[in-house]
């Protein structure tokens, strides 16, 4: 034997290298994209590898338990991310950090985690079928919403309030910081005492019983025949709650709010939305919009794709491109006024809805007919969700629209 030479490695570890090879090679492709932040991953060739570190952010720690896991990844995108968390097939003792890094860096990642090939076709035929027309948004809003009013208050906070939070310090409560909410998209919408207000979009009547107590007349609208229920139980003075879609609405108001209805619109019908809001506001009234968009350059590739919000928890779901929706706005009449952008208050929402979802299940309060698996995909939605806001490639807007 030469100075040079090298036994050669059993059969079976010669067969694991190759097995091991393109998966690797994926890796290679996450690590190039990783421009801040860092992922430390524990491979099931037995190797560790550490992902990024180029500049600062997150570090997220990844088990890679099988191969399968980057399979998945490179075939169904997040949906694939997420199949093989429930499978087991990878693990972390903390998923927020990764979902971050993704979103973080989106751009630089370009179609690394994202879906291609057959699943992508067949995913997005699934999701074709889910078009928010009238029949179909009913369906969709039943899906998420009709789960059960009993689901939604073991972790919401009191009002029932289903949307981003404004928070003004570091010592504020989940409840205070939703008043806050509340009362300012109250504030943008300008309406006067026993002025006349068109809500888009009910949730649980936290904003219809705000603006009521305001001594504002409210009508309310909901495809949720749970919501619906709900508020018509609180019995709040001058509001009238109906099961109506946003299309068929008849009628003038002096203003309208809508809080984090329109991602349940869908691309197609932004235009048919706003030019809804403009029909239904008089001269120079004011609608007050909450929204959440998704970074306009990454907007075709989420487009063109199904994510795993819309595949398991959201279907129909769409965030908006806040440029070109903004431009439809001003196409439809309303001029675009006072944008308000704070995305890491919604982390920090997610964040505190998770903490009290695991309380209510560790104490067993979620009511019976959510099993073990409803509770891991609801865990793993507000992670993922929080994870996306903390890279700020996702982020929720306050707007107020006026009718020229």
């Amino acid at each position: 034997m030469t100075d040079t030479a090298r036994p050669l490695p059993p059969r079976d570890d010669r067969l694991a290298r190759a097995i091991a090879l393109p998966f690797h090679r994926l890796l290679d492709r996450i690590d190039a994209g990783l421009a801040a932040g860092a992922i430390e991953a524990d491979l099931p060739d037995g190797t560790h590898r550490r992902l990024g570190g180029r500049a600062a952010g997150p570090v997220a720690h990844v088990v890679i338990h099988r191969w399968r896991a980057l399979v998945r990844l490179a075939t169904g995108g997040s949906i694939g991310w997420y199949d093989g968390w429930e499978a087991g097939d990878w693990a972390s003792p903390d998923p927020v950090p990764l979902f971050d890094l993704f979103m973080r860096n989106r751009r630089t990642l370009g179609s690394s985690a994202r879906a291609g090939g057959p699943t992508r076709l067949l995913a997005r035929i699934g999701h074709a079928l889910r078009r928010n027309d009238p029949r179909g948004a009913r369906r969709n809003i039943a899906a998420h919403y009709d789960l059960g009013n009993a689901f939604y208050a073991e972790w919401l906070d009191p009002s029932l309030t289903y949307s981003s939070a404004l928070f003004e310090s570091a010592d504020d409560g989940l409840e205070a910081a939703q008043r806050r909410k509340l009362a300012a998209i109250l504030e943008r919408t300008g309406v006067q005492l026993g002025g006349t207000l068109l809500e888009i979009g009910s949730g649980w009547g936290s904003f219809a019983a705000t603006a009521s107590a305001a001594g504002a007349n409210v009508h309310t609208i909901t495809l949720s025949e749970e919501q619906k229920r709900h508020v018509d139980a609180l019995a709040l003075p001058n509001v009238r709650c109906t099961l109506t879609d946003y299309r068929h609405v008849l009628g003038t108001y002096d203003a309208v709010a809508s809080i984090e209805m329109v991602e349940a619109v869908g691309q197609e019908f932004w235009p048919d939305y706003l030019n809804a809001i403009a029909r239904m506001l008089r001269p120079g009234g004011r609608a007050a919009i909450q929204f959440i968009s998704i970074d306009d350059a990454i907007f075709d590739a989420y487009a063109s794709n199904v994510d795993f919000i819309q595949r398991y928890v959201f279907p129909g779901g769409m965030l908006i491109a806040r440029d070109r929706f903004a431009a439809l706005a001003e196409r439809a009449g309303l001029d675009w006024r006072d944008e308000h952008r704070f995305g890491q208050d919604y982390a920090r929402t997610l964040r505190l809805w998770r903490e009290r979802f695991e309380a209510a299940v560790r104490e067993g309060r979620l009511p019976a007919g959510f099993d073990a698996r409803f509770v891991r995909l609801w865990r793993y939605y507000l992670m993922y969700c929080e994870g996306g806001f903390s890279g700020g490639g996702i982020d929720v807007h306050q707007v107020t629209l006026v009718r020229r």
